[in-house]
């Protein structure tokens, strides 16, 4: 039997998951961080960070002009309690501000219904993703149980705080004030807004929700304001994070994903509650942008995907460029390993180009057999043919968690350029901001975030994106360190 998220918030409503038998989150203590690449999994207190100046190491290329905000799980324990998953962390917002060949630094709590109630409390009172907590205060809908802290959108005056379950919640992008949730319109209230919006080149924002077992389509246009809705006929799985979009189309692959009731009436979080059907296929979901109603499902061998790179529409053929990550016990069960301060095995997220020839109603799958995660294009061309993409990457990292390096695939030749900052170093996401005049895609700098394992202090690092193996043009390093992100946007001044 399946469950959809709205059947567990009416339980939780009606009081239908019994308290006494919910598993309470790890003791506090429950993180010994015996892998030291781990230690800002540990999370921060609830206070706010922030650093006037960085010691810059090389140099900040002069015409990187502009922030980039980046959102993550911050804070992981409350009392005696620790969150058992890392994706139930609350939202953590940076701002990083480059000019003149410097960079500030800021880092503050979305201020959540949830944060707030449970900052006064001192203690867990609602719910997580991955952790089974009693309700201690009514549950209204999504957004009680709402962390926003997987992503960030900039649109006009606010930046958004992200999270697949809720609404965005608006932040003043020059403070990181949070300023309350966003209503798209009236009869979008409360409707799940995913961390994965795409920003088309014109920068009309494509995005999804999953909302009572069907997905939810959004179109809104670059000033901010809703053009288009709908709520698709289509069943979704427990978990769907990303999507693609291509010129003419929207992209999703459902992966077999239930949930079991019975295991949530018993006490399990979601996460531990959701079932993975190895032997049933993953439904590949394209949905026509001019036209909502229009959807083909097409299905492939059952796979787990987080995140896509991209994805264009070359003929009658629609090619989407991703990572295939670890099925999804396995997956779970290295969050939930790392939030113990444990290591786990090598990640086997691999990148992967499939191919949908939509008139034969054929798919092909070309794949790769690098560790990779959180693929990234030029944003100029999104949603066109692309021709590089740029990941984290894991090169001879031994036993340590984590990415030390990035690369550059040419998914045209197979070519690919990589860097290694050695086994010291966690590496997250980077992203690629085009050098103002330019046109050819890749001219501008790849730019993201890493932990220095043996100075315990986070930096942000500077590269060319289209040079990769000459190593960072330069890196601004912190006076701390800051907690593991997930996501990130880099807007020009």
């Amino acid at each position: 039997m399946s469950i959809t998220r709205r059947q567990l918030l009416t339980a939780l409503l009606a009081g239908g998951l019994s308290p006494e038998l919910l598993a309470l989150g790890l003791p506090a203590d429950g993180f010994a961080a015996h892998a030291p690449e781990l230690a800002p999994l540990r999370g921060l207190a609830g206070q706010d960070l922030a650093a006037d100046r960085t010691v810059i190491e090389g140099r900040l290329p002069p015409g990187l002009r502009g922030t980039l905000f980046r959102n993550g799980p911050g804070l992981m324990s409350r009392g005696e309690e620790r969150y058992r998953h890392w994706f139930d962390g609350d939202g953590f917002v940076q701002a990083w501000s480059l000019a003149d060949g410097q960079a500030r630094h800021q880092g503050r709590f979305v201020q959540t219904e949830k944060f707030r109630a449970e900052q006064a409390a001192g203690r867990f009172l609602l719910p997580a993703f991955g952790t089974a907590i009693p309700a201690q205060r009514p549950v209204r809908g999504p957004d009680s149980l709402n962390v926003a802290n997987t992503s960030v959108l900039l649109q006009g005056d606010a930046l958004y705080a992200l999270w697949e379950g809720g609404s965005a919640y608006a932040l003043d992008p020059k403070t990181l004030q949070t300023r309350g949730v966003k209503t798209w319109a009236p009869e979008l209230r409360g409707m799940p807004f995913s961390a994965h919006p795409k920003v088309a080149p014109d920068g009309t924002v494509w995005n999804f929700g999953s909302y009572n077992g069907r997905l939810v389509v959004y179109e809104i246009d670059a000033a901010g304001a809703i053009k288009r809705h709908a709520l698709l006929d289509v069943r979704s799985p427990a978990m769907l994070h990303d999507f693609a979009v291509s010129q003419h189309h929207l992209v999703f692959l459902l992966a077999p994903i239930g949930m079991d009731a019975a295991a949530l009436r018993a006490g399990s979080s979601m996460i531990d509650a959701m079932r993975w059907a190895g032997e049933q296929p993953t439904r590949v979901l394209v949905v026509d942008k001019a036209d909502f109603t229009r959807c083909r499902i097409f299905e492939m061998p059952a796979a787990q995907v987080f995140h896509f790179g991209n994805a264009w529409d070359d003929g009658g053929v629609l090619r989407v460029d991703y990572v295939q990550s670890a099925a999804l016990p396995e997956f779970n069960q290295a969050a939930q390993q790392i939030m113990r301060g444990e290591r786990t095995s090598r990640d086997v997220s691999t990148p992967r180009v499939l191919e949908i020839d939509l008139a034969r109603g054929r798919l092909s799958v070309a794949q790769r057999s690098e560790a990779v995660e959180f693929p990234v294009v030029d944003p100029r061309v999104v949603t066109q043919r692309h021709r590089f993409v740029w990941y984290p990457t894991a090169i001879d990292t031994g036993p340590r968690w984590g990415f030390n390096g990035l690369m550059r695939l040419d998914i045209e030749s197979g070519a690919r350029e990589r860097f290694s900052f050695g086994a010291d170093t966690v590496v997250e996401e980077h992203v690629m901001v085009p050098r103002p005049g330019s046109m050819r895609e890749g001219e501008g700098w790849l730019v993201g975030t890493g932990y220095d394992v043996r100075r315990q202090r986070s930096f942000l690092s500077v590269f060319d994106a289209l040079r990769l193996s000459d190593g960072p043009i330069g890196r601004a390093w912190l006076p701390y360190w800051v907690p593991y992100g997930f996501h990130g946007r880099f807007y020009v001044a």
